[in-house]
């Protein structure tokens, strides 16, 4: 989960070296729904990126029945900061003499500085934890869970959305 967020705030940060947009475009919503490898077995894992905070989830059985989720986090506008090693690059370990590379190539302001970029998320990314509450009638009837999940405060702005509960992780041998 961690390692998904860590990859899209570096995408996102990179695709912001590019220009490809006004700083005040929020990204569009994207929700995900999983058993993560290696995590707590019979543990659904749910991150969402959404102009509003994630406020509840729950599993949605078959006859109606719900789980509420266990854990729930939301991270407003989280930032990324990167220190581009650009001074340092390719050439670390190798020394230069000042006199080989001539005077005009040092600059008070430009010597062991190095510049650091701050990308900050216009939205808010949020994560919850929904234990399976009987794993045999998952497995048995996946398909017919959903995930129910409310975003924003109510009584402003406040939307309830529906996903599709993932597939049970395949047995381990």
């Amino acid at each position: 989960m961690i390692r998904r967020l860590a990859g899209f705030l570096t995408a996102l940060a990179l695709a912001g070296c590019g220009g490809a947009g006004p700083p005040s475009a929020l990204p569009q919503s994207q929700v995900s729904a999983g058993f993560p490898a290696g995590g707590i077995a019979n543990q659904i894992e749910i991150s969402a990126v959404d102009r509003l905070a994630l406020r509840s989830a729950e599993l949605v059985a078959p006859d109606g029945s719900t789980t509420p989720a266990n854990s729930l986090n939301s991270n407003p506008a989280p930032a990324a900061t990167q220190s581009p090693q650009s001074l340092i690059g390719p050439y670390s370990g190798t020394a230069f003499a000042a006199g080989s590379i001539g005077s005009n190539a040092l600059s008070p302001g430009i010597v062991g500085t190095a510049t650091q970029t701050q990308t900050r998320l216009l939205a808010v990314v949020s994560t919850a934890s929904i234990m399976v509450p009987d794993p045999v009638a998952y497995r048995r009837d996946w398909q017919k869970y959903r995930i129910r999940l409310a975003f924003g405060t109510p009584p402003g702005e406040f939307e309830t959305r529906e996903i599709a509960a993932p597939a049970p992780p395949s047995p381990s041998p």
